[in-house]
């Protein structure tokens, strides 16, 4: 803390808040958010956007003379809080799947996700000092973040790494929008499938052909790539053949796989994730009470003194203005309830529901920023298990209403309705859940710069209100283009939505009184089983099995997970390559800034597409041949030849001297 304490002395003068760094956070934010959203609807996963959003707000702010760390380090704040509040397309897209909207209102949605994410800044403003100053918690990508700010802020390699950072960024990202083009003329193949009987059952090998899944695979690293190839294996060598046996004569298999794993598979994947976040939340309880009781104390004792005395890095924003604001939101909260109740059976007798709903989420709020948070800090924001928040927060939220109105409702419009009004409650909590996740991360790495914590507070409340305003009409977008899996007249190209499917699906269960509760059981009991084996492989010291990430494997089309351990395996033999160099960590760097682009091209094509989509009203509009046997091998080789292209010249690039 010495050292921190004594850089913040040294750069309380230093320009941090200011008009230019939050316009360059706001135009970042338009990039990362788009590209998450897609990326989370297509395949259940987002990225975290510290990094790269630090690289590129130092190589636009070197353009000025008076650029600073902290600069820099604001800038970075207000797009990974925008970028990480994109994972509220976990829930809100299963409105429009049961059916409740046909598209997103635009006030409606954006106030949703403002209310819900300023609650989950505000909520982590008290645990700061519990889980950031006052914990030996990593923080991954905080410290990440702040070791790329460092290095570019004001040394000629550091300007020569942003270059090359840059570089890398831009080289994966043209690479993967191109190969997405190219596979959008049906020249190369998109996805590869075949279905084959197994046993006395049937199952199914697919892949898509996505450097996304690459970039995302080495982004989250080994531990996280094995534990979702395990899942992959439990569902499709296991429980889909098993499902599907005896095959019924005559039978048409891709029908039959599909069927298994959409109805029952997944259903089993959604039981080991909700145990391990279960599990998660019970092993973090107790640091989690005396963090927070040790903040409690560590204000009393500010408050005894001169508050004016303490540096700039302990400065949060006042906890008066904390508890007034979490107290004000719950209005405009309860008017978004009311007006979202409107035509159902709650709006017969709204004030005693929506006052019970407003105390649920107060509470599950606390909860789950405590959780998301050290969560965050113990694996990463990228990879912390929020989605399993999620399916805790719609179980919560659907049984409240089940115990109210009861579940099986004869009349199905008045179930709908009940169903909808649970999913929009999560969607607040999870705007919470979402928000909490990121904001520690960044505020470690403001505690490593030197940063002013209020101000970073602020920093993330513009990114919150910045990220509610690109969200909607991106969802918009890419809903009439495609639209959801599952959704009424979806068709043919709809995006998977894997999370909100499953939520809308939970709620649907609980609510409608048809959730096969056996098939959660069967998940919780293979969870209960990779917990048992994760616990004995950490005792040990080797690599870990993460619960959450088996039961993703589990839960999520192997189309959308193949290459997510072969990223994974990439990304380690490269990590194992950077550390033999001179500059291991600049290597390593470079990784992840490359890695990220892979994510960012791919992605923001796919929302570029969709308008072309929309706009021709045209699902293969890119079309320049008809599909052919061709495609494949092709995509194969080029796919293949692509990704060791740039990974040598990566090599290249970080193994130069930086001058």
């Amino acid at each position: 803390m010495t050292d921190v304490k004594g850089q913040g002395a040294q750069t309380h003068a230093m320009a941090e808040l200011t008009l230019r760094g939050v316009i360059l956070g706001a135009l970042i934010t338009l990039v990362f958010t788009a590209a998450n959203v897609y990326l989370g609807l297509k395949i259940g996963l987002t990225f975290a956007t510290s990094i790269p959003a630090a690289v590129i707000s130092m190589a636009v702010l070197r353009l000025f003379a008076t650029g600073t760390i902290l600069e820099n380090n604001i800038v970075q704040t207000i797009a990974s809080a925008a970028g990480t509040l994109s994972a509220i397309i976990f829930v809100l897209p299963g409105l429009v799947i049961i059916g409740w909207w046909q598209g997103f209102p635009y006030w409606l949605s954006a106030c949703t996700i403002a209310l819900g994410g300023i609650l989950g800044v505000m909520y982590s403003v008290p645990l700061r000092r519990a889980l950031v100053t006052g914990s030996d918690l990593p923080y991954p990508e905080g410290v990440a973040a702040a070791e790329v700010l460092k290095v570019g802020a004001g040394s000629r390699e550091g300007l020569e790494e942003n270059k090359r950072g840059l570089a890398a960024i831009v080289a994966s990202a043209v690479s993967a929008a191109s190969f997405s083009i190219i596979a959008k003329t049906r020249i190369l193949a998109e996805e590869a499938a075949t279905f084959f009987k197994f046993g006395a059952g049937a199952t199914s090998v697919s892949t898509s052909f996505s450097m996304a899944l690459i970039g995302v695979g080495h982004l989250v690293g080994l531990s996280v790539g094995v534990a979702m190839f395990i899942g992959l294996l439990i569902s499709w060598v296991g429980l889909v053949p098993y499902l599907t046996s005896p095959l019924p004569a005559g039978a048409e298999l891709s029908d039959i796989v599909g069927t298994a794993f959409r109805m029952k598979a997944r259903f089993i994947g959604a039981g080991t994730i909700g145990i391990a976040a279960i599990w998660t939340l019970l092993k973090i309880l107790g640091p989690i009470v005396s963090g927070i009781r040790s903040a409690l104390v560590a204000n009393a004792a500010r408050k005894s003194g001169n508050a004016a005395s303490l540096d700039i890095t302990e400065r949060d924003l006042p906890i008066g203005i904390v508890g007034g604001t979490i107290v004000a939101a719950l209005l405009p909260i309860g008017i978004l309830l009311w007006v979202f109740a409107q035509g159902g059976p709650i709006a017969a007798n709204p004030v005693p529901v929506i006052g019970l709903t407003l105390a649920y989420v107060l509470v599950a709020g606390i909860v789950i920023a405590s959780v998301c948070g050290y969560m965050a800090g113990l694996i990463g924001a990228s990879n912390s298990p929020i989605s399993g928040v999620g399916i805790l927060a719609v179980l919560g939220a659907s049984l409240l209403l089940a115990a109210i109105y009861g579940s099986g409702n004869s009349d199905p419009s008045q179930t709908q309705a009940l169903i909808a009004y649970a999913l929009f409650t999560t969607a607040i909590i999870f705007g919470i859940a979402t928000i909490s996740n990121d904001n520690l991360q960044d505020l470690k790495t403001g505690q490593l710069v030197g940063a002013t914590p209020w101000k970073q507070q602020i920093a993330l409340i513009l990114g919150v209100l910045f990220g509610a305003l690109v969200i909607p009409p991106v969802l918009d977008l890419l809903n009439s283009a495609f639209g959801f899996a599952g959704a009424p007249g979806a068709g043919p190209n709809a995006l998977p939505a894997p999370q909100a499917a499953l939520i809308s699906a939970l709620a649907k269960g609980v609510l409608g009184g048809d959730l096969d509760w056996k098939l959660i059981g069967i998940g919780a009991g293979i969870g209960v089983v990779v917990i048992a084996i994760d616990e004995l492989l950490g005792k040990s010291g080797k690599l870990r099995l993460p619960p959450l990430a088996v039961g993703m494997g589990i839960y999520l089309p192997m189309a959308l997970t193949l290459l997510i351990p072969v990223g994974a395996l990439v990304g380690h033999l490269y990590n194992r390559w950077a550390l033999r160099q001179a500059n291991p960590e600049f290597a390593e760097r470079m990784g992840v800034l490359m890695a990220t682009g892979f994510i960012v091209g791919e992605s923001l094509f796919g929302v570029a597409f969709a308008g072309i989509v929309a706009s021709t009203d045209s699902d293969a509009p890119l079309a320049l041949v008809a599909e052919n046997h061709w495609s494949v091998p092709l995509a194969i080789l080029v796919f293949a030849g692509v990704i060791a292209g740039l990974y040598a010249r990566l090599k290249r690039w970080s193994s130069d001297p930086l001058t």
